[in-house]
């Protein structure tokens, strides 16, 4: 069945049109379907172009509202797809919006990465084993990822990775020795830094050590645990403590001179 165009009329959402036929409201159409089909006044249309002019216009209102939804930074193709659903758009017309957004340049993966690696670079202190779970997270495949992570050379990650470590440091100064050093590996590793970096830095960043600070720390924590063990008798209370201690980082050694020191005395 045939009909005419008897009127396109401009809505009052920019770039939206609406078209009648035979004298009669038919459908919407964006500008840019309206220009790719030619649409004016006494066109024919019959229900099979109409069926295309339907289908492109959803794409095109799809494609409206993810441009929208970049415009204010970068996405991943998964976010996007993400984000059509959410919007409710039919599957069947995904692709076709996929497809132009990565033509006109709006989406890629890369570029999305390299950006994300450089950002994290400058602002965070994070190493490239959790910038990697966060790209894989956000749907990066791993050849954009491991692209993106040469940026990030051994150099840059030397010198974050002493910014955190002093930042560490700082953070567990009231700790026995030995849980700082454990801490701050462990703190590198937790935010994506190898391990082995660790040795690497620890000479430049460990901070001298305030030895009256550390007997103070050890005291406070020797004296609560002989308090703690006070049902146990003679050796067997001496080990359960030291075995405590240890536990928290302190030396052995200086263990036993504290216990030396107050234990007699006690």
């Amino acid at each position: 069945m045939t009909k005419k165009i008897s009127k396109i009329e401009a809505q009052k959402r920019k770039g939206r049109y609406n078209v009648y036929l035979d004298g009669k409201y038919a459908f919407p159409v964006a500008e840019s379907v309206l220009i790719k089909y030619r649409l004016m006044r006494g066109m024919e249309i019959d229900d099979q172009l109409a069926a295309k002019i339907s289908d492109d216009d959803q794409i095109a209102q799809a494609y409206s509202k993810m441009l929208d939804f970049l415009a204010h930074q970068l996405r991943t193709e998964k976010e996007v797809r993400q984000k059509m659903v959410v919007a409710n758009v039919p599957p069947e017309f995904v692709e076709p919006v996929m497809r132009k957004l990565r033509a006109q340049g709006y989406l890629d993966d890369l570029n999305y990465a390299q950006s994300y690696v450089r950002t994290i670079m400058n602002t965070e202190l994070k190493g490239p084993r959790v910038i990697r779970q966060k790209l894989r997270q956000k749907g990066v495949g791993e050849i954009d990822i491991d692209h993106a992570l040469e940026q990030f050379d051994h150099g840059s990650q030397v010198e974050r990775a002493a910014e955190l470590a002093k930042k560490l440091y700082r953070r567990y100064q009231k700790q026995p020795l030995r849980r700082q050093t454990e801490k701050v590996r462990q703190g590198l590793m937790t935010h994506g830094f190898d391990g082995n970096l660790f040795d690497e830095i620890k000479d430049r960043v460990s901070p001298s050590q305030d030895e009256e600070q550390q007997e103070a720390i050890l005291d406070q924590a020797a004296s609560k645990a002989w308090y703690h063990y006070r049902n146990q008798e003679g050796y067997a209370r001496k080990m359960k403590v030291k075995a405590a201690l240890f536990r928290k980082g302190f030396d052995l050694d200086d263990v036993e001179r504290w216990l030396e020191m107050h234990v007699e005395d006690d």
